[in-house]
């Protein structure tokens, strides 16, 4: 298969899945660092932390993205990232005026996933594990919703997914007081093209914004929202506070040391799924030349060949 007929399946005509990185916010909790950059463009050890979603989501066979950011912001990311060709995927621009709202974000990037199913990820949410791109591909959904589960100690800090005994979703609730250890939601969800419709539908909670586990509940009502597990194998960090920030850098900077593998790549992703040939992967390692970075693209292609 010829390069440009690749690039051509993975530009939107023949996706049948879009993602969608959301990139808003102001970042308050890691002021003052975030008062003139946006939060998903900090570093995360070596690359900027948009690029751990966006390769996780490469890397479930997702090639049609739409990166929802501030009308601040929308513009550093298009620089950063183009319209994706060079990795070999379409990346489009939408902007949330303020911040209403996770699920906000599927209506304003409606006029590119309309009648298409999503994923979207939030922009500062960071995975890590052998599994977990095979199981956001396997779980992608064509009709409902599906969200994930993670254990940790103390829910409260997140949305909380209770399951029944067959491992159903039974109950969803945001920020339970005193919960204690229990299954908390990260920030991936899969919808259907319905979404953006029921995200206009919403009422604002107390705190003025759309909430997501009010349009999550529209789907358990109808019996239509799943639940995956996620293994005690799978690192999930969320880096909304600085102590956040650093744990992240610190897993990357430890894995990347220790076995001599990059974590979030765009570049690597796109060359292992053929999305992009040898010599592209050369010629944007040479944009690299003078980074570690750089030169680990170059040693993927020489080891390669």
């Amino acid at each position: 298969m010829g390069e440009k007929f690749k690039k051509i399946m993975h530009s939107g005509y023949y996706s049948t899945m879009y993602g969608i990185l959301l990139a808003g916010g102001t970042g308050s909790r890691l002021a003052p660092i975030t008062s003139i950059i946006s939060k998903q463009l900090l570093p995360i050890y070596d690359k900027p932390m948009i690029y751990y979603p966006l390769s996780l989501l490469m890397a479930s066979g997702i090639s049609d993205f739409v990166l929802v950011s501030t009308p601040r912001d929308i513009q550093s990311f298009q620089r950063l990232l183009g319209d994706g060709s060079k990795w070999g995927v379409s990346i489009q621009y939408a902007i949330q005026d303020e911040p209403r709202g996770l699920p906000e974000a599927f209506s304003i990037a409606e006029k590119y996933t309309s009648g298409h199913s999503t994923t979207l990820m939030l922009g500062d949410n960071i995975f890590y594990g052998s599994k977990i791109a095979s199981k956001l591909q396997a779980s992608q959904k064509s009709q409902g919703a599906g969200i994930y589960g993670y254990l940790v100690n103390d829910v409260s800090s997140f949305g909380n997914v209770v399951l029944d005994e067959s491992g159903r979703v039974s109950e969803l609730r945001e920020k339970p007081v005193g919960a204690g250890r229990g299954l908390a939601v990260p920030g991936i969800y899969h919808v259907d093209e319905t979404a953006p419709q029921r995200s206009r539908e919403l009422k604002p909670s107390d705190r003025g914004e759309l909430e997501i586990v009010d349009l999550l509940k529209s789907y358990l009502l109808e019996g239509s929202l799943t639940c995956e597990l996620i293994d005690r194998g799978t690192a999930w960090l969320d880096t909304g506070t600085i102590d956040d920030l650093n744990a992240a850098t610190e897993l990357v900077r430890v894995v990347q040391s220790r076995q001599g593998m990059l974590i979030g790549s765009p570049e690597e992703v796109a060359y292992r799924k053929g999305w992009i040939s040898s010599m592209e992967l050369e010629l944007l390692a040479s944009e690299y030349k003078n980074s570690k970075y750089g030169s680990y693209l170059f040693d993927l292609v020489s080891k390669n060949e």
